[in-house]
């Protein structure tokens, strides 16, 4: 049997390990941080959430393992878009046109790694903490090794790079790889349960601020989860922990207080569960691999927070991946394959994004722009059925045979 090294056990890590246990190919985690809830989270955003679309709910599905994070996440059916004047500009439904597709769910981050690694501790995938990997070499016989900083040492037949933004394994396959563009913004997370206007159960309020962009939504049990997409200068890992919760409260209810929006008064009612985040892109990685060593998740294609698409993208690349690696002969072959059919889709998806950032924060020109348009956009997006199939429509279909075929046209 083949047996796979994935580095990082995070989402893409996780994911990936079950959907080759899935493909009948062995593989064993290796994660840097210890098995205390923030496995595959740096700290700084352990206490964020996340969104998982439709199309990554529906990736989920193929391989089974999409019951535990219904069971521990909540749905997110629509989203209202509003201004800063506190005119609402439209809706639109967030799961995608098909007929019968899971809907998006909001999780946090925490738990999402949290019940991914106990479905795959169910399936018998072996999870090693503590392991930080210092280098990763292909051996003369084809095989490759893993160093890490404890001084032990793993050998497979193949190795994937879920090592996350800043990856050691996307420089190993290129030393010349690309370096996470850094969006100018930041991603603040909080939470209360004393907002005075929560959103609606079941969407999200999506405020276009003057100076900030932000989103909330209700959890079941009447909490408000909110998020702030922020301009600001890059900050280190020490600079962001250094950064008080009532510090960005205030920092950030100023940046809304001008608006006639319920975003200020949301901000100043949390409490101390504030993680704030710098928000990274890559917009094309050139090479996805080598012989014996393939990226996935935000290792080759990290993706700026606004399109909420992350997440997502790294469960899709775990289960394509896999599909290649079963049904191709060689590594070589099916990371060929995997590539071709995953490049266009993820690029596509990170300027889209990009594209998103840029346009959050208009001058008044362009606010009155966004006002007048943005309400015809979202109308016609209801009468084409969702309008954004390319995104949350996609599906894989895991009895689909991949060809070489498919590798060869990537040559």
């Amino acid at each position: 049997m083949t047996n796979a090294l994935i580095i990082g056990g995070g989402i893409a890590g996780t994911v990936t390990a079950i959907a080759l246990r899935k493909a009948g190919i062995n593989a064993a985690v290796y994660e840097a941080y210890p098995p205390d809830g923030t496995a595959g989270t740096a700290t700084t955003e352990a206490g964020a959430f996340l969104l998982i679309s439709a199309n990554g709910m529906e990736a989920l599905r193929t391989i089974d393992a999409h019951q535990p994070v219904l069971d521990n996440s909540f749905p997110a059916g629509r989203a209202d878009f509003i201004s800063n004047t506190g005119k609402r500009l439209g809706g639109r439904p967030m799961a995608g046109s098909e007929e019968g597709a899971l809907s998006a769910r909001t999780i946090k981050r925490a738990t999402l790694a949290r019940v991914l690694r106990e479905e795959a501790a169910r399936r018998g995938v072996r999870v090693e903490h503590g392991k930080r990997l210092l280098a990763a070499q292909t051996g003369p016989d084809g095989r490759v090794v893993a160093s890490f900083a404890d001084g032990g040492r793993a050998q497979g037949d193949l190795l994937i790079g879920a090592d996350g933004i800043h990856s050691l394994i996307r420089r190993t396959i290129e030393a010349a790889a690309p370096r996470p563009r850094f969006t100018g913004q930041h991603t603040v997370c909080g939470y209360t349960r004393d907002a005075a206007s929560p959103p609606d159960p079941d969407t999200y309020a999506m405020i276009y601020g003057k100076r900030a962009f932000f989103g909330c939504t209700t959890a079941p049990d009447g909490e408000v989860w909110w998020f702030a997409n922020t301009p600001g200068a890059e900050l280190s890992r020490d600079e962001l922990a250094a950064i008080t919760p009532e510090q960005w409260r205030e920092q950030l209810a100023g940046l809304f207080a001008d608006d006639n929006t319920p975003a200020a008064e949301i901000i100043r009612a949390s409490g101390e569960s504030i993680v704030a985040t710098n928000a990274y892109d890559i917009a094309s990685t050139p090479t996805w691999s080598d012989e014996t060593m393939v990226l996935v998740g935000d290792a080759v294609h990290a993706c700026a927070p606004n399109a909420a698409q992350g997440a997502s993208l790294a469960i899709e690349d775990g289960v394509v991946l896999a599909k290649c690696l079963r049904d191709l002969r060689t590594p070589r072959s099916a990371f060929a394959a995997y590539e071709r059919l995953r490049r266009e889709r993820v690029e596509r998806v990170v300027s889209t994004s990009a594209g998103l950032v840029r346009r959050t924060v208009p001058g008044p020109v362009g606010r009155a722009l966004r006002d007048a348009i943005l309400p015809r956009k979202l109308e016609r997006a209801d009468a084409d059925g969702g309008g954004a199939d390319w995104l949350t429509g996609y599906r894989i279909d895991w009895d689909e045979r991949v060809t070489g075929e498919v590798a060869r046209a990537r040559r």
